[in-house]
């Protein structure tokens, strides 16, 4: 009798219902009587309530993968956020120099930005490689559209090989549009220098450069001093509001492997200010955390040039090599 109750069952099911339908009805059954817990589980997945720090890096693609978009992303994921990405120029590129820079075109960065802002939006934003004056005062207007408030901005000029990475006539844009909406600016020294349009000679010259620097319209200001060519690696930040600095020493590590170290660092930055940092605070943890990455990228070799730097050397799993 239970066999031909089966048989009848199964007549009804295939004559009324596709083959398709029939595993999804048995898969349903499955889930409801055998496994008595599924509900719950489904029930946890509504009710999910963390919410990821985010961080939003606005930069070009490194196809090498050492700086740029893939030094930030990775950069954001060690130290705990969930990265996303605007693209502003892809460029070719390996750990040797750069051999060519594709813009993307200003009105699609503006798409990826309206994308990431009206949905997912941002604790924090990195900036990096803008290029042009145009690409430059897109992303202001969208950053003020979008009111956001907590940027870093690193502004970068020159790749680790030398190859020169932002226009001329793109300086006065920086200067006049994004540099008085960052919480933070994290030139190097020839970046400050150009910023300033004057030599930064000494390490006692920083402090100063700093603060003029500050007269931009920038919050605050960390110069970092791994292109002088004697001493340690010591970076100085200056606050603005407290008018003050705090100096950030750091024992210069003997390695070629350095290739993405600003990239790397002005996003961990971002990061710990998407945590809730203060920027002291931010610029420590993040101080820290591109010195072990230098110490550690220096046992590896990778490429024939400028190396990058461990991004994950913190987690087991990386340092099998």
């Amino acid at each position: 009798m239970q066999r031909l109750s089966s048989r009848f069952l199964l007549c009804i099911l295939t004559t009324f219902f596709s083959p398709a339908h029939i595993f999804r009805l048995l898969s349903l059954f499955f889930d409801v009587f055998c496994c008595p817990n599924a509900g719950d589980a489904m029930v946890v997945q509504r009710k999910a309530e963390k919410k990821y720090c985010t961080a939003l890096t606005i930069a070009g693609s490194d196809s090498g993968g050492g700086a740029g978009i893939q030094a930030d992303l990775k950069s954001f994921s060690a130290n705990g956020c969930y990265g996303m990405s605007v693209i502003t120029a892809l460029t070719a590129q390996n750990t040797v120099g750069v051999s060519g820079i594709y813009p993307v075109p200003v009105d699609f960065v503006r798409q990826q930005l309206e994308a990431v802002l009206t949905d997912i939006g941002a604790d924090a934003v990195k900036i990096g490689m803008l290029f042009s004056p145009e690409l430059i005062c897109c992303i202001a207007e969208q950053l003020a559209r979008f009111n956001c408030n907590t940027i870093v901005l690193d502004p970068v000029m020159v790749a680790t090989s030398g190859d020169k990475l932002l226009q001329d006539d793109a300086v006065a844009a920086l200067k006049e549009r994004l540099i008085p909406m960052a919480s933070l600016i994290t030139p190097n020294l020839p970046e400050a220098s150009v910023l300033l349009d004057r030599e930064i000679h000494s390490p006692e010259e920083v402090g100063q450069a700093a603060a003029d620097l500050t007269r931009l319209g920038c919050a605050n200001v960390l110069i970092k001093g791994g292109h002088f060519e004697d001493g340690d690696s010591d970076d100085l930040l200056y606050l603005g509001r407290e008018k003050c600095c705090v100096m950030l020493p750091a024992q210069r590590i003997a390695t070629q492997n350095t290739h993405g170290t600003g990239c790397t660092l002005s996003s961990a930055i971002a990061a710990y200010m998407a945590h809730g940092k203060s920027v002291e605070d931010a610029v420590q943890l993040g101080k820290k955390y591109i010195t072990g990455a230098i110490a550690a990228g220096a046992g590896y070799t990778i490429g024939s040039g400028h190396g990058p730097v461990h991004h994950f050397y913190r987690f087991p799993f990386a340092n099998n090599g």
